[in-house]
């Protein structure tokens, strides 16, 4: 098994993760990282969300032991398998890899056609023809046998290691009353043809052989599996951010061996090789430019608006986009060394060191399933010394057990959320699991991503300054139509504005890229220059005193300026840069009014920040942040007490918001950062983040508000069945009315309404 060990865990101190298996709840994360930190110098942390632990351990601890310390306590651990692994088995794990809630949806499912008519027999006296009992007990025992498999399982684990979890009261009470049922059919009264099961609100204390209580049995597990499938299923987008991440690199290249371009996938790339990337193409990895000029769109990376502009010498990323003219680059980087796999490791980092969110109802059952246990034995054991007959003390004990079964905790956050997100999905909100609730309720601070988010995160013409004797008209009509024969985006840019003010451009002759400077050629017989100040004073055209004063002003602002001149003048300067949206603004003040304090953070120069923050409202800025850097920012504020929100689109993002106590990604970005996001923002308008906040708050509330009354129900009717004053079957229709509760109480969210609709004040 060491072979699956990379070599670096095993030199001085080691630090390795493990996949845990057989975690059920987030009481079994809690057992597994207190019997691994019970060895000398381990520190680990288990995420039950990810079910993963990150485990350190000094020298003298070997990582085959921390997985036997992870099995000692009743589950399963797996050590990491080398990259090398991964990609020979790739093509088997991909296909062959089952889907983990497949089995659940399948039990769900079979669950729910069997339970119906158990139920239905059971609460309504027309129902039950002859011998309708005996049918009960045909439908009810897959379900309480095979579909409550998992339950049963983990009862016997935690049995087995000295715990108990909600699993050991569904188990237990699932069981205790299929088998009075069962003793009730063979050995009472119940089995007697023509048997009816009157529906009604009291009972008497009674022997209680003549009740059967299949629809109980069968409809806990039901009710229980549905929670735990949604669950499932919302856990299971967990390590996406990681694949989407890897997805972004180039499959393929063109590397250049033996005089000519071959193409081969781009893991086959060695350091050194020299590889040709064209205009549109991804940069397959990290490396030096050899040969050619260029723009670079690295904004999935850095975040910066800008292209950066290489040639010979320079270093370039792998996944950037090469924007401009053709590159040959020598790798210098390949696999897990390059700044993209390194951005990986970082968004994996900060997923397993998430901080654990228990749910209330585990927290709770710590507490509540030994009481319960304790009391439904302690009210056999009292009708057994007070002289009443088996049958009524067991009658007693096992309503006990059925008025615990957490049938209603098994529904108070799956219906909320089913609800929440539903209602959320019609607003452009994606919720992706109770987890994320929480942290809204926290969260004081806001970081806003720039580029993408506050602003359009796409390049254009804002302002057009013009020298005396100059029109403003007739300088976007040459210099728009110079600048649409370049592949440059600010050249793009300044076209796609200038179309749109003056309609269609003329011709280009002579079109001529200087590099690093500009374009120049001839429209409609004027000799035009486009771009620095350098390529315009080569032709002795110097701007005048007031263009360099526009031009200046622009560039202390952190935007782009363009130089345009002609027939031996220097005539205009045009502005570019990324534009606010409109209603950035807004959203600050919205978020403002939630509690939070926006905090603006980005990978572009202060100037450029300032100005953001002033136009929109912020007054903290943490600007020329490197990707790598931006989840550190994010851990400083933390460390300063602070509950922090992360709002971002970019791949440079992704990193920030999985560190975050809630991240909100920009449906409107990158793959990657949306699943690293706990709560997505299907449209790019920053007012949603407000909705998503005020929606998590109001669906939290919801679920508090029912598990509460679950518990209430539970503790207010617990003595009741142990005075015997409460059969089994009127459990199970308590039970029925407070689920019923739970999910009437959760359609309420069905009312949320977005900032703009009448209910926009109702938080």
């Amino acid at each position: 098994m060491t072979s699956n060990v990379d070599a670096r865990l095993t030199a001085g101190r080691g630090e390795v993760e493990l996949a845990i298996g057989g975690m059920t709840c987030a009481s079994c994360a809690m057992r597994v990282e207190k019997k691994l930190n019970k060895l000398d110098g381990v520190t680990a942390t288990v995420n039950y969300a990810t079910e993963k632990a990150k485990v350190a351990y000094p020298d003298g601890v070997e990582p085959e032991q921390l997985v036997q310390q992870v099995e000692a306590a009743g589950y399963t651990a797996t050590l990491p398998t080398p990259r090398s692994a991964k990609s020979t088995e790739g093509a088997e794990g991909e296909g062959g890899e089952e889907d983990p809630t497949r089995s659940l949806r399948q039990r769900l499912i079979v669950s729910v056609l069997l339970s119906v008519p158990v139920i239905a027999m059971a609460m309504v006296p027309a129902l039950q023809f002859t011998y309708w009992q005996w049918i009960s007990l045909v439908l009810a025992a897959p379900v309480v046998v095979w579909a409550a498999e998992p339950f049963h399982e983990a009862a016997w684990a935690n049995l087995r290691h000295g715990a108990a979890t909600m699993d050991t009261l569904i188990s237990m009470g699932t069981l205790a009353a299929f088998g009075w049922s069962l003793y009730a059919l063979l050995f009472g009264s119940a089995g007697v043809p023509g048997m009816t099961h009157p529906f009604s609100l009291t009972s008497p204390p009674m022997a209680g052989d003549g009740n059967i209580y299949l629809e109980v049995a069968a409809g806990v597990t039901t009710f229980i599996l549905a929670g735990r499938y949604f669950e499932a299923r919302s856990k299971r987008t967990a390590g996406a951010a990681l694949r989407a991440l890897l997805e972004l690199g180039a499959k393929e290249v063109a590397v250049l061996r033996d005089g000519g371009e071959q193409r081969i996938p781009t893991d086959q790339l060695v350091v050194g090789d020299r590889f040709v990337v064209r205009p549109g193409e991804k940069i397959a990895t990290d490396g030096i430019v050899d040969e050619g000029s260029s723009a670079v769109d690295a904004s999935m990376l850095t975040g910066e608006s800008v292209p950066v502009e290489v040639r010979p010498g320079d270093a370039v990323v792998g996944a950037t986009v090469n924007a401009g003219g053709r590159l040959v680059v020598r790798a210098t980087r390949i696999g897990s060394d390059t700044q993209l796999a390194q951005m990986a490791k970082l968004v994996e980092d900060a997923q397993t060191g998430k901080a654990q969110v228990q749910r209330l109802a585990d927290r709770v059952s710590a507490i509540f399933v030994p009481i319960v246990i304790a009391l439904a034995l302690g009210t056999l054991a009292f009708w057994l010394g007070a002289g009443g007959t088996a049958s009524a003390a067991f009658t007693a004990a096992v309503a006990v057990l059925i008025i615990a079964c957490p049938c209603a905790l098994g529904l108070a956050t799956p219906t909320a959320l089913l609800v929440g997100t539903g209602r959320g999905a019609q607003l452009g909100i994606l919720i992706k699991g109770p987890e994320v609730l929480e942290s809204t309720r926290r969260v004081d601070t806001v970081v806003l991503d720039k580029t993408g988010t506050v602003t359009t995160g796409q390049m254009s013409l804002v302002d057009v300054h013009v020298t005396e004797g100059a029109d403003t008209e007739e300088v976007l009509r040459l210099a728009g139509a110079l600048e649409d024969a370049s592949e440059h985006p600010i050249a793009q840019a300044i076209a796609r504005d200038a179309r749109e003010r003056i309609g269609t451009l003329p011709a280009v002759e002579g079109f001529e890229n200087t590099e690093g400077l500009g374009v120049q050629g001839v429209v409609d017989g004027h000799a035009v220059l486009v771009g620095r100040t350098a390529l315009l004073e080569q032709w002795s055209q110097h701007l005048p005193a007031d263009l360099a004063a526009a031009k200046a002003e622009a560039e202390q602002q952190g935007r782009t300026a363009v130089a345009v001149g002609w027939d031996g003048r220097a005539r205009a300067v045009l502005v570019v840069a990324d534009t606010v949206k409109a209603t950035s603004a807004e959203a600050v003040g919205r978020l403002r009014a939630l509690g939070l304090t926006p905090v603006l953070l980005t990978g572009d120069n202060e100037a450029v920040a300032r100005t953001v923050a002033a136009e929109v409202g912020i007054e903290q800025v943490i600007a020329e942040v490197l990707p790598k850097d931006k989840a550190d920012v994010i851990a400083g504020l933390q460390a300063e007490g602070k509950v922090v929100a992360m709002v971002g689109d970019g791949v440079n993002d992704a990193a920030a918001l999985a560190k975050a106590d809630l991240g909100l990604a920009m449906g409107t970005g990158t793959d990657v950062a949306i699943e690293a996001g706990d709560l997505t923002l299907v449209r790019g308008d920053l007012r949603a983040a407000a909705d998503a906040i005020r929606l998590s708050r109001r669906t939290l509330r919801i679920i508090k508000g029912n598990l509460f009354w679950a518990f209430a129900y539970n503790v207010a009717a617990l003595p009741l069945a142990a005075a015997g004053l409460l059969n089994p079957m009127l459990a199970g229709a308590a039970m029925a009315v407070s689920s019923a509760f739970v999910v009437s109480n959760s359609l309420r969210l069905r009312g949320f309404r977005g900032t703009d609709g009448p209910a926009a004040k109702a938080n």
